[in-house]
């Protein structure tokens, strides 16, 4: 049986700044500050978004990214994907957001289920998941307040 080369790419991964805005809570400390920063973005979204804020060592936003975009009540949300830009990023720690376009911020089964498995993936990665926040018409709901972090 012979030997057939095969070729490999060598690659490299970046992240790619979009843009840029001003937030008037330098730290994140509570459900509220998280909320304060994100609330804009959901304004007038018209499906479900899945969000996260990587932040530094001193719970300070360092970069936002989409993770995914869904239909009008879900959005399919992997582990892998949410942690590719926090690995990217060396984030400490990192805040999850999504919306609900109903307006209801109520936390589903699946919600709740997404949390644990974020959780669990970020204690083996050493990235923690500080919260997951439910974004709906003005209001929002913490699952970290909920208890379910």
């Amino acid at each position: 049986m012979s030997n057939i080369a095969k070729r490999v790419d060598l690659v490299s991964i970046k992240l790619v700044k979009e843009s840029s805005f001003l937030y008037a809570t330098r730290k994140i400390t509570s459900p509220n500050d998280a909320y304060e920063l994100m609330k804009d973005k959901f304004e007038s979204v018209d499906r479900e978004q899945f969000i996260i804020a990587c932040l530094n060592t001193k719970n300070e936003p360092t970069n936002i990214s989409v993770v995914s975009v869904g239909t009008l009540n879900k959005t399919i949300v992997h582990p892998r994907e949410v942690f590719k830009t926090a690995i990217l990023s060396n984030a400490c720690s990192i805040v999850a957001f999504h919306n609900h376009p109903s307006g209801d911020t109520k936390p589903s089964q699946q919600d709740i289920q997404l949390t644990n498995r974020l959780y669990e993936a970020g204690e083996l990665l050493g990235i923690k998941l500080l919260d997951h926040l439910i974004i709906g018409d003005g209001t929002f709901t913490s699952l970290k307040e909920k208890g379910y972090l």
